[in-house]
């Protein structure tokens, strides 16, 4: 190359080096056997510069580069770099590979679990770990220079996304920050609040990825490639991108009525050649199995890959079908390596816990290749599962969606199974960003040449809208951040009442609010100028006709109030009819899913209803929630939208104390029971009385006025009233947009305002003075901080044993997948279960007292219901039973059994900071309710 050059270019370039060996960029790209991309060297001079950074990127582009030069830098410069992470997972692996870059005197490692090392000038660590160090005042920020957040992006997670900006918000001026993201449709505006609260920020945004992305459908035998050969497969930006002609073609034909041996075509049988052909045409569209789809790819030498199933249970049995198929991926040498690495990486588990975490089969898998990823498993057998990955003896891996969250295991290709997953709530597609989040994963840079995207083939695919996923690749970035109550005092302590509003005012929460309300403005503006139009045209020669449709619009809305007072009133009936109910009474569900006969076996009235705050499970605002046996053997607990009328017993029957809800056998004898019994009983019809408004004086008086109006005898009335209702409704709309502009304009300071009146009122503030109250809440992060603080100020856990008090702290932390109101938790009997009643009693004076302070849940703000679901599982944990008796006990997988007993040891650490030091033994039994946790399995799924 440099021969082409002139000799005064050769002059220049050797100039040019000369320069950047001066500065620190150039010994940082020597480390590297590869040269840097583009925008890897202009981020890097940014920082060099001494500016702040955002790097916005596709996954796997190599963002971390970046993060890493800062690292660089202040080893360099003699300072300290903190480099945060979202997820422990990934905070290990960063951790390892500073380590072997750096030395391990030089980095360290803070999470909820470990500290390891922690003064070293470089320290890993989760950003909820560095949050709490800002809020604590640590003196580990002294002589820091560089804090690197990765996967920053999260801060739009609405449970955990707020950290993020509090950390940016209050890191000291001197810090330079770093942020690295995955490619967002709003990085500049990201960017520009970033150069608002932190000083210049340099954006930079590659769209471009390192290994081009091939995108297929897989449909039976056929792998099609989703856009036409000549557009843009590589994603680089170019080019056309058009849907294969043949994929519509497919679908199109797919979208047919299918063949069926009984049609007649003109009263005719089909005739058989038209068969034949309809038979190869549909012999083409079909869905592969998960064996079949390895076994094709493994011939295309697309291994390794990821297969992405929205489901845990659906990996595991994916593992087994391709273990019931034959499958082998590795041969005899690879088999022995996996085994010996399996067995060196799990030598300090006990033989008899391996055997009850299914161990064996899946080390046959392993051995085979093959390999399920999700969270439900043991953290230490998901990371042999990424090891192994990522050295290419495990080539097949089905994951949740959890994999591709950050933790750095690339394969050839991936595959979607379903472009649709459950939410938590409901079925939803997925959206353009979790698309190139999960085909992020294709293709390994410096030993790919190209990475593939495959999805498979479903009835009543649109090539169209899949073309869309792949061709949308960024999303926006949207904050989620919303003060609590442990940030409140925490802001008070270090800035007082109003500094701390004018900092939370600086959030991208309020940046974003602020900037949404100019188009709001606008259309506002708009608005009022067509009142004017629909004003002129609802002018009438014979008086106001304003006026007049005011009138039509008062009567409208008397007759609709007076509809919801008669509905109402009958709801009340049909609450007050259900208060009247008992166990073993027979009724009639009148409407609904579970309409007809059904069996009462818990009234569905919480215990001490008196006090007016019942248990939010029973959802008690809404009326009473009977569980009934229906006679479809179903047991379901009913709502008050399931009686729009009164309802009352029309027989008895005893219920008996051996009824199992769970029992499949137990419903389907006691449903026979209620058919035999009062199956023949007819139900008696409501009938409903006069109507409220017949007797309205109001009404009565508005309808005479109408008619004595002057505008009621105008020809054109009718025409004159559509332009009022236009206009009326355009006021309406007008009228919501101004108190959407007023909602939106300081609305994260005036939560902040609801909040620091409620903690005045518990007496955790007095003004801009923290009380004792509040210090210890200060020292309590996590969802239910005040109901934490409230327990301890009300002694509740005083007295109990340490495993007693673990299970009452999982209520502050365990939220169950998915909610099961038939049958309550099991709980530990004596103390325990005392206290955790009076924690869901406290929990309903706060929750009543955060509606009066118009602090709405709904907005992430306030204190969730505790979950006593994992109460029992922790207790006996803790008590010493064996993981066998534990895992069966809760019907868990010990993934999640792990996780959620880590978050007990974090809060009980929490608790035994925050708890009273005097005639108080709470704070030595939570630390020695964190030793009786952190033992076996939870213990040896830590890192080291």
């Amino acid at each position: 190359m440099t021969e082409d050059l002139s000799p005064a270019e050769r002059y220049q370039a050797s100039r040019l080096r000369a320069a950047e060996q001066a500065t620190a960029l150039g010994p940082f790209r020597e480390m590297y056997d590869f040269d840097l991309d583009p925008y890897q060297i202009e981020a890097c001079k940014a920082l060099e510069a001494g500016k702040g950074v955002l790097v916005a990127a596709p996954t796997g582009s190599g963002k971390t580069i970046v993060g890493e030069f800062a690292v660089h830098l202040a080893l360099e410069q003699g300072r300290k770099c903190f480099y945060t992470t979202p997820i422990k997972a990934l905070s290990n692996q960063k951790f390892a590979d500073l380590v072997r870059r750096y030395g391990a005197d030089k980095v360290g490692l803070l999470t909820g679990d470990n500290s390891v090392n922690a003064d070293a000038p470089v320290v890993v660590m989760t950003t909820e770990v560095l949050r709490n160090m800002l809020y604590a005042g640590s003196q580990a920020l002294n002589g820091l220079g560089h804090v690197v957040m990765d996967e920053v992006h999260y801060l739009s997670d609405r449970f955990r996304g707020a950290v993020w900006e509090e950390v940016i918000i209050h890191l000291p001026e001197s810090v330079t920050l770093v942020s690295l993201s995955a490619t967002v449709s709003n990085a500049e505006e990201f960017g520009d609040w970033l150069d608002t609260v932190r000083g210049d920020t340099e954006v930079i945004v590659s769209e471009q990825r390192p290994v081009p992305l091939w995108q297929h459908v897989l449909a039976g035998r056929r792998m099609y490639d989703l856009f036409e050969e000549e557009s843009d497969h590589g994603g680089r930006g170019v080019g056309r991108r058009e849907v294969n002609p043949d994929l519509v073609r497919l679908a199109r034909m797919e979208n047919q009525r299918g063949y069926n041996p009984r049609d007649r075509r003109r009263g005719k049988m089909v005739r058989e050649a038209d068969r034949e052909r309809e038979r190869r045409q549909r012999s083409r569209i079909w869905t592969p199995s998960r064996p079949e789809v390895i076994d094709r790819l493994d011939a295309e030498g697309l291994l390794p890959a990821i297969t992405f199933i929205f489901s845990r249970a659906a990996c595991e049995a994916a593992v087994q079908q391709c273990l019931h198929a034959g499958l082998r991926l590795n041969d005899d040498d690879k088999r022995r390596l996996v085994r010996e690495i399996v067995e060196e990486r799990t030598a300090s588990i006990p033989p008899e816990d391996l055997h009850v975490l299914g161990y064996y089969e899946w080390l046959e898998g392993l051995e085979r290749g093959i390999a399920a990823h999700h969270a439900g498993m043991l953290p230490r057998f998901k990371e042999i599962v990424e090891e192994l990955f990522v050295r290419g003896l495990v080539k097949a891996v089905f994951a949740t969606e959890t994999l591709a969250l950050g933790i750095n295991m690339p394969a050839r290709s991936v595959v979607l199974e379903k472009l649709v997953k459950w939410n938590g709530e409901q079925h939803a597609d997925i959206t353009p960003g979790e698309y190139t989040q999960l085909t992020g994963r294709a293709g390994r840079r410096g030993i790919d040449v190209e990475g593939h995207a495959v999805v498979l083939w479903q009835r009543g695919m649109d090539p169209g809208a899949l073309a869309g996923l792949a061709g949308t690749r960024t999303y926006p970035l949207r904050s989620s951040f919303r003060p609590s109550y442990n940030m409140a005092v925490n802001l008070v302590q270090q800035f007082g009442r109003h500094r701390s509003r004018e900092l939370l005012e600086t959030s991208f929460a309020q940046f974003q609010a602020d900037r949404s309300v100019v188009g709001i403005s606008r259309q506002v503006q708009r608005n009022e100028e067509g009142l004017e139009g629909y004003r002129e045209g609802m002018t009438c020669h014979l008086g106001d006709f304003e006026e007049y449709a005011r009138l039509r619009r008062d009567l409208k809305d008397r007759e609709t109030e007076l509809a919801k007072q008669g509905a109402s009133q009958r709801r009340a009936a049909a609450a007050a009819s259900l208060e009247k109910l008992k166990p073993g009474d027979v009724i009639h569900v009148p409407t609904g899913k579970f309409a007809g006969l059904a069996l009462v076996l818990d009234p569905g009235l919480p215990a001490g209803r008196t006090n007016g705050h019942g248990h939010r499970g029973m959802e008690y605002h809404d009326g009473p929630r009977p569980l009934v046996l229906t006679a479809e053997r179903q047991v379901k607990r009913l709502a008050s939208i399931d009686f729009p009328v009164p309802v009352e017993a029309v027989e008895r029957m005893r219920v008996p104390k051996s009824f199992n809800p769970r029992s499949p056998q137990s419903r389907r004898d006691l449903a026979s029971a209620l058919r035999t019994k009062a199956g023949h009983i007819v139900p008696d019809r409501h009938r409903r009385g006069r109507a409220p408004a017949a007797d309205d004086r109001e009404i009565a008086r508005l309808r005479a006025e109408l008619r004595a109006h002057p505008c009621h005898g105008c020809d054109e009335r009718e025409d004159h009233a559509r332009w009022a209702e236009r206009y009326y409704r355009l006021q309406r709309d007008t009228r919501q947009l101004e108190r959407r502009i007023e909602g939106r304009t300081n609305t994260i300071a005036r939560t902040f305002d609801r909040i620091v009146a409620l903690l005045t009122e518990l007496d955790y503030l007095r003004g801009s003075e923290v009380t004792e109250h509040g210090r210890r809440l200060a020292r309590l992060y996590g969802e239910l901080d005040l109901l934490a603080s409230e327990c301890l100020r009300a002694g509740v856990w005083e007295g109990l044993n340490p495993a007693e008090l673990a299970a009452c702290v999982s209520a502050l932390v365990y939220e169950a997948r998915q909610a099961d109101d038939a049958v309550a938790p099991k709980l530990p009997s004596g103390p325990a279960k005392t206290a955790l009643g009076e924690m869901v009693r406290i929990w309903g004076r706060l929750d009543a007292l955060e509606e009066d302070f118009k602090i709405n849940q709904a907005e992430g703000v306030g204190q969730r219901e505790p979950d006593l679901g994992f109460a029992w599982a922790v207790y006996m944990w803790a008590s010493g039973r064996s993981l066998d008796e534990v895992l069966r006990e809760a019907d868990m997988p010990a993934g999640d059994f792990v996780r959620w007993c880590k978050q007990v040891i974090d809060v009980l650490g929490q608790v035994a900071a925050a708890a009273p030091r005097e005639n108080s033994s709470v704070a030595r039994n939570a630390r020695k309710a964190v030793d009786e946790v952190l033992r076996g399995v939870v213990a040896y799924s830590s890192l080291g």
